[in-house]
C-alpha cells in the first residue's frame, strides 16, 4: 500500500512539473542548434547538425516553396550573397523534394556555397520552433548558441545586422 501511495505522489509531481513550463517552446528551453535531419535534393544524402561548419554562425530558415515571403527572401539571399558569405544558411522545408529542388533552381540557391536546402523528413523543426508562419529564421552564433528566433519576413539587411550586432560578422 505504501508503494502505491509513493508511486501516485511521484506521478502527480511529475505531471504537475511538466505542465509548469508547457508554454515555452523547445528552442527557448534548449537554445542550441536543433537536431537537424534534412534530406538533400538528391533524395539520398542526409544533412545533420554534424555537417554544419564549425566556428561559423548559422541561419536556419524554414520555408515553403509556395510562400511569397520565402520567395522574396530567396531572391534577397542571392542579391546579398557577398555580405552573407560568413554565414552558413540552412533552408528546411516540409514540402516534397521535387518542389524544394524546383525552388532552389528557380532562385539560383544552388550557386551559393554557404546555402544548404533540405527536406525536414521527420518534421522536427516546426515543433521545435513552435512555428506558426513562414519564413521562420533561427539565428545561431559560432558556438551554436541561439541568438534570436524570428517568425515572418525580415529584410536581408536586418538579418546581416542581427549577426553583426551579436559579434558574429
Amino acid at each position: 500500500m505504501r508503494f502505491l501511495i509513493t508511486l501516485f505522489l511521484c506521478l502527480g509531481t511529475i505531471a504537475g512539473l511538466s505542465q509548469v513550463d508547457s508554454t515555452t517552446p523547445p528552442y527557448k528551453k534548449y537554445p542550441t542548434l536543433p537536431p537537424l535531419q534534412l534530406l538533400l535534393g538528391d533524395s539520398a544524402t542526409k544533412y545533420t547538425k554534424d555537417n554544419l561548419p564549425k566556428k561559423k554562425p548559422v541561419l536556419i530558415m524554414l520555408f515553403s516553396p509556395e510562400c511569397s515571403h520565402c520567395q522574396h527572401t530567396a531572391e534577397e539571399l542571392v542579391k546579398y550573397k557577398d555580405e552573407l558569405k560568413g554565414i552558413q544558411i540552412v533552408m528546411a522545408t516540409m514540402h516534397s523534394i521535387s518542389q524544394m529542388n524546383a525552388f532552389v533552381q528557380q532562385y539560383h540557391l544552388n550557386q551559393l556555397d554557404n546555402v544548404v536546402a533540405g527536406r525536414d523528413i521527420y518534421y522536427i523543426l516546426q515543433g521545435f520552433y513552435d512555428m506558426h508562419s513562414l519564413p521562420y529564421l533561427g539565428f545561431y552564433d559560432k558556438k551554436g548558441q541561439l541568438i534570436k528566433g524570428f517568425e515572418g519576413s525580415m529584410p536581408i539587411k536586418k538579418i546581416i545586422e542581427t549577426f553583426k550586432n551579436s559579434g558574429q560578422l
